[in-house]
């Protein structure tokens, strides 16, 4: 069985953090692999590093800082994840999950996930953003979800619904803000797929994914959206797509970790002037969507 957390646990580092700092979230954002910068544009920003906060794990991946950031971007108060943690680093679901349930009890309502991942899509180019609209959770199919085990009524349902879990509302702001950057590329919008990693995707595999409908591949995202829902969050995300995946087996190509990097680099700005200025078009606390 794996380790799980007690209400009390969760409790307990939502007080530790409430008592080092006067920053009162609304905004959690979640970054993927080489995105850590938006914590850069945090006015008053206020650091933990995770080795220091209860029950929080560590993120052992290049690219990931392992730190929480609260501050002010856009006129919202944030706390960023600056790394997130993966079951390909050997941790539990519970453990992968357990900031998005203690930003609940700091008083968050919005979740933004971000992630690197392969474009599916033959349509998508590198460096393009895709705004996710759905999610296929493979490893739920064989019984890999953060909600196994006994529910926690304080958080939400046993059974909380999914057809629903990327806000509408999120999503069409989003192509109003896309329009105020002016980028000569669209915004794209599709399918995540969640893989368990850490092996990059099989040809065979990648050819399946596409027939199931998905237009990015990632090892992450998934299981944070899942437990946000149960909790109520509204949540919005993004995809940064840093590879093309490998569908024909004539090529020599491959995905590297190194190129994910490579080109999160390049295109991290955009992604993080896109959510600072969709950060002006959340609702603020009791106002509704």
């Amino acid at each position: 069985m794996e380790n799980r957390f007690t209400y009390e646990d969760y409790e307990n580092t939502a007080k530790w953090l409430l008592c080092r700092t006067k920053h009162r979230p609304q905004v959690a954002v979640i970054c993927g692999s080489g995105l850590g910068g938006l914590a850069n544009k945090l006015t008053e920003a206020q650091s933990f590093d995770y080795s220091e906060i209860p029950n929080f794990s560590q993120s052992t991946v290049p690219g990931h800082a392992g730190r929480l950031v609260f501050g002010f971007l856009n006129g919202r108060a944030c706390v960023i994840m600056q790394g997130r943690f993966h079951m390909y680093e050997g941790y539990p679901l519970s453990k992968v999950t357990f900031p998005v349930r203690v930003f609940s009890l700091l008083g968050v309502d919005t979740l933004v996930v971000t992630n690197a991942a392969g474009g599916l899509n033959p349509k998508f180019e590198v460096g393009d953003i895709m705004l996710i609209r759905d999610h296929i959770n493979l490893p739920g199919f064989s019984g890999s979800n953060p909600l196994v085990g006994p529910n926690e009524e304080k958080f939400g349902l046993r059974f909380p619904a999914m057809s629903d879990a990327y806000d509408r509302d999120m999503r069409q702001k989003a192509y109003s803000a896309w329009k105020q950057m002016g980028e000569q590329r669209e915004l794209q919008e599709g399918t995540y797929v969640m893989l368990a990693g850490p092996s990059f995707e099989t040809i065979a595999e990648c050819r399946l994914l596409q027939k199931l409908g998905a237009d990015a591949v990632g090892m992450s995202t998934v299981p944070e959206v899942i437990v946000a829902r149960h909790c109520g969050l509204r949540v919005f995300g993004f995809s940064l797509i840093t590879n093309k995946v490998v569908t024909d087996y004539e090529t020599k190509e491959k995905a590297t970790h190194e190129e994910v990097l490579e080109a999160g680099k390049k295109a991290a700005q955009k992604l993080e002037q896109f959510i600072s200025i969709l950060m002006a078009s959340i609702p603020l606390p009791g106002k509704g969507s």
